[in-house]
């Protein structure tokens, strides 16, 4: 099967609802995140963090919760094998899945013409 046939699968299954398990991980793992920066739960927040993203903060639990992360709507969820990205209204994320789960590796994206996403949150 080639790459466009492949496409319209994946579209349709898209289409018809049939989101993967990934996909339903990637997305909670998303909210969860989102839901405990935005209410002040920095601890919990950190905790869904890749390793090197919480490193990346002098004080995580703080600064988390400072840096503004906007919560809302899962606007969409790509996975490609490891990776992802979530965009939810106004946020995109990326993460990672570790043998422990998926973990946020970047937030507080927003996407730049012909450049790499600027992150508030990045490792």
């Amino acid at each position: 099967m080639g790459i466009r046939a492949m496409a319209v699968v994946c579209l349709a299954l898209v289409a018809a609802g049939c989101a993967s398990a990934d996909d339903a991980s990637v997305a909670a793992t998303a909210e969860r995140f989102l839901s405990a920066a935005g209410q002040g739960r920095g601890g919990q927040a950190c905790l869904l963090l890749a390793p090197e993203a919480a490193r990346s903060l002098d004080d995580c639990e703080q600064q988390i919760v400072s840096a503004g992360l906007r919560t809302g709507a899962v606007r969409g969820v790509d996975v490609w094998g490891d990776e992802a990205r979530v965009r939810v209204d106004g946020d995109t994320l990326f993460l990672h899945r570790f043998p422990e789960g998926w973990r946020v590796r970047a937030a507080g994206c927003e996407p730049r013409p012909e450049q790499p996403y600027e992150c508030e949150v990045e490792a």
